[in-house]
Order: C-alpha cells, then sequence, then structure tokens
C-alpha cells in the first residue's frame, strides 16, 4: 500500500491546481507553474508588439499623407501627434539652416530682410559703423547671440545705406522687430550697455523685450550696478571723512 501511495503521488502532475501541489511549489519541492502554451504565445506576440517600430516612426512628412488612410483609427491620433511632431522638427531645421549667424544686409534689402520678415520671427538689426569701436563689438557679441539663438533673425547694416546723417552718438544702434512693428530700441553707447558691454548683458536685454529666451537667471549687469553704488557710496564717505579733517584742521581767525 505504501510502495502503491509513493507511486501514485510521483505520477501526479506537477502542474495540477490542487492545494497540495501549491505547498509543495511553496517550498520549492515542485517547479513553478508552467503556463499555458496559448497564454505564453500571446505574451510573446504582445511584447513583439510593443518593441515593434510603428511604420509611422519612419515616415517622413510627405510619406505620411500619402499614407495617411492606410492606417486604423487607433493609429490616427498617434500618427497626427507624430505628424505636428515631425512638422515642429522641420520647421526647427529650416530655421537653423536659415539663420544662426549674424547676416549683413544692405538697406535695399531693409524691408524684405526686417520689416516684411515672417510674423513668427523676431528680428534683431544693427546699425553701425566700422570707425566705431562700440560697433565692432556689439557685432562680435550679436554674433555669438546669432549662433546661441538659431530661431531669432540677426542681421547688420552699415548706417549710411539705411538712414543719411545719421549721427555717430547714436550708434551702436540695435532695433528689434516682430511681425513688422518694433519692439525694442538701444540707442547709442548708454543704451547699449556701455563701452565694457558684456554679451551676457546683451544678451539679458534682448530676452527682455521677448526677442530670445534666456537661460539666465538675473541680469548680468545688476552686479556691476552693486558694485558701482559701493563704490560711490565709499568714496562718498571718504570725502565727508577729509571734509571733517579738514574742519579740524583748519585754522581758527579771531
Amino acid at each position: 500500500m505504501q510502495v502503491g501511495t509513493v507511486t501514485e503521488s510521483n505520477e501526479r502532475d506537477p502542474n495540477e491546481d490542487t492545494e497540495w501541489n501549491e505547498i509543495l511549489r511553496k517550498f520549492g519541492i515542485l517547479p513553478p507553474k508552467e503556463k499555458p502554451k496559448d497564454e505564453i504565445e500571446e505574451m510573446v506576440l504582445r511584447l513583439q508588439k510593443e518593441a515593434e517600430v510603428k511604420p509611422y516612426e519612419r515616415m517622413n512628412l510627405k510619406e505620411l499623407k500619402e499614407a495617411e488612410d492606410d492606417f486604423d483609427e487607433a493609429d490616427r491620433k498617434a500618427v497626427e501627434m507624430y505628424r505636428q511632431q515631425r512638422l515642429q522638427e522641420w520647421k526647427c531645421l529650416q530655421r537653423r539652416q536659415k539663420y544662426g549667424e549674424l547676416r549683413e544686409i544692405s538697406g535695399q534689402q531693409y524691408v524684405k530682410e526686417v520689416t516684411n520678415a515672417p510674423e513668427d520671427v523676431w528680428v534683431i538689426i544693427h546699425l553701425y559703423r566700422t570707425s566705431i569701436p562700440m560697433c565692432l563689438l556689439v557685432n562680435e557679441h550679436l554674433s555669438q547671440l546669432a549662433r546661441k539663438f538659431p530661431e531669432a533673425k540677426f542681421v547688420k547694416a552699415i548706417v549710411n545705406s539705411c538712414i543719411q546723417d545719421y549721427h555717430d552718438t547714436c550708434l551702436p544702434t540695435i532695433l528689434v522687430y516682430k511681425s513688422g512693428e518694433i519692439k525694442g530700441r538701444f540707442i547709442g553707447v548708454p543704451e547699449c550697455g556701455g563701452i565694457y558691454l558684456k554679451v551676457e548683458e546683451l544678451e539679458w536685454k534682448l530676452a527682455e523685450v521677448g526677442a530670445i529666451e534666456t537661460d539666465l537667471e538675473e541680469n548680468p549687469k545688476k552686479e556691476t550696478i552693486n558694485m558701482m553704488t559701493l563704490s560711490k557710496q565709499n568714496t562718498s564717505a571718504h570725502e565727508n571723512t577729509n571734509t571733517k579733517s579738514s574742519d579740524v584742521l583748519k585754522p581758527h581767525i579771531t
């Protein structure tokens, strides 16, 4: 009887759903229950589907348009979202190829390149003379900013080709346009930031009028202003001290 019982127990299906088999699996005597074949196949198919690259992910904008009717309803929303994403990437690439540098224009090109620029494009134009050192400094900074912010259009023009008899005291002149309108202007050395202008300071000025989106957290000129204020305060205090000392040393005439 005992031998028969053992034999009967050994011949039991280890995948059978019995309380005894569950106990044996719990203690590691039996291996984990095998999943049914159809369930395994279903899992494999699901994983393959998740890993599968959607056909529309390999398509460009033209191919997406042509194949629009071939997708089922479940994919159409995803296709539209993907199409919009590709469209934005294409626009960004076009702008990077079109802009990204400080370009020289003439007065005859002013209306076309500046006033009539696309409505969604910010245009920064610098009117300058090569004989003015501050203008050369601004051109250098604008070249750096044009590479950093390729979505904005940076141009420069010799002032005489645009405006006749423009006074040197008004240079450099930086004008900021959007949709054909002037949104900001910096005329002359003081407004442009002074002869020691740093590129970060010019970046902040352009960001303040909305032409670019800077990653600067605060006005870099602020530190300079604070140092100048402190210096003036120290000078004023020193002068007061000297005045008091002079008063003490003055001879009293009676």
